[in-house]
């Protein structure tokens, strides 16, 4: 059995608020077609392993993601509606919203995400209990983040912007060292990993994401046929886990594109949507994609080491590009996508390009 260290308060009390969000708020009763505003929902569960890529534990080798987004738009009945009597945390946004000074960054969140997830890195050789000098760290990141989500269909150039917030903790309280060896144990069959005496120590993680992407139509969009679409987009991420700015684009070729806005990935990577919008008139929708992504770093903790004390550390390289490809399948409310993504080398002295894959499963209502 997994065997646990000792559970801290402020675990517990992150893990009640996160499961409270996705629970309590996640489920309400949907709005009847009478009220001023139609909700919808969706859940993504992702998981990025190198058993998919390299095939061997080494530099980003897992990540899960759970994300809930809810959604509101306003259906157009006027003063005559309903008000929706139910709880609903977008309500809570854009009450915050609507009290910001007028175009304050030009942000109006029409989405909001809730997401809970775990990144786990380690060296190439794992059965090595002593410290790998010339190799990364041993780190895992347990994170819990608040998204707000702005699109704008209508606009020349269809584009939607990001802003998220992930707080969580670095070190062994990020419970990284349990899963993987765990995991190995009990489902891969895999070497015991032997050297997490040596990873980054406890610190707390912030991470501030900022993004644009677009959607440039290349087909015209009621083409019966196979339609092609480019997708350029411009990032940014502030804190201690991470500090880049990032630019990169994915063209897609398939049936049905305005779907969505490509897959979701776990940061830092070419980020799709958390949300797709399925259409009863068009219940089947489908692409293959392939696109890049560069980013420039000024901080990667886990290449850099502990910000606040002494711990293991590689000479980080300041420039990584993410070259990938993969397809998505629409089918009524349920959204499933498969990409592999090849990483250039992220530290001076790594030995090859990571290697990984992603799986996500999407439901909406």
């Amino acid at each position: 059995m997994i065997q646990l260290k000792k559970w801290q308060p402020w675990q517990g009390g992150c893990l009640a608020l996160g499961l409270g969000l996705v629970l309590g708020w996640g489920f309400p009763a949907q709005a009847a077609e009478d009220k001023c505003y139609k909700r919808n929902y969706t859940f993504n569960v992702l998981a990025e392993n190198d058993l998919w890529g390299s095939g061997s534990d080494k530099h980003f080798t897992h990540g899960t993601r759970l994300s809930f987004v809810e959604s509101r738009r306003n259906p157009g009945k006027g003063e005559n509606c309903q008000p929706d009597d139910d709880f609903h945390f977008m309500d809570v946004v854009r009450t915050i919203s609507d009290h910001t000074p007028p175009g304050w960054l030009g942000f109006e969140a029409d989405q909001v995400s809730f997401i809970l997830g775990q990144n786990i890195f380690t060296p190439e050789d794992i059965s090595n209990p002593n410290l790998i000098l010339n190799d990364r760290p041993y780190a895992g990141w347990l994170y819990f983040g608040i998204g707000l989500i702005d699109p704008h269909k209508d606009a020349d150039i269809p584009y939607f912007d990001t802003v998220e917030l992930n707080l969580g903790i670095i070190g062994p309280d990020a419970y990284a060292q349990d899963v993987q060896t765990w995991w190995h144990a009990n489902i891969s069959d895999s070497p015991r990993p032997a050297g997490w005496d040596n990873q980054l120590k406890n610190e707390p993680g912030i991470l501030l994401n900022l993004e644009r992407k677009w959607r440039m139509e290349l087909t015209p969009s009621n083409y019966e046929g196979l339609q092609v679409d480019f997708l350029p987009s411009v990032g940014a991420a502030l804190g201690n886990v991470y500090t880049y700015a990032s630019a990169g684009g994915m063209f897609r070729l398939g049936v049905n594109l305005p779907v969505d806005y490509g897959p979701p990935r776990i940061r830092p990577g070419a980020q799709g949507s958390d949300f797709f919008q399925y259409d009863k008139k068009k219940p089947i929708s489908w692409y293959a994609y392939a696109g890049v992504e560069g980013r420039a770093l000024a901080v990667n903790i886990f290449l850099d080491g502990n910000t606040f004390t002494d711990s293991h550390s590689v000479d980080k390289k300041y420039f990584v590009g993410d070259l990938h490809a993969g397809f998505v399948l629409v089918i009524y409310h349920a959204r499933l996508t498969f990409s592999q993504v090849f990483r250039s080398s992220e530290f001076n002295g790594q030995q090859e390009l990571s290697e990984f894959g992603s799986i996500n499963l999407s439901v909406a209502w």
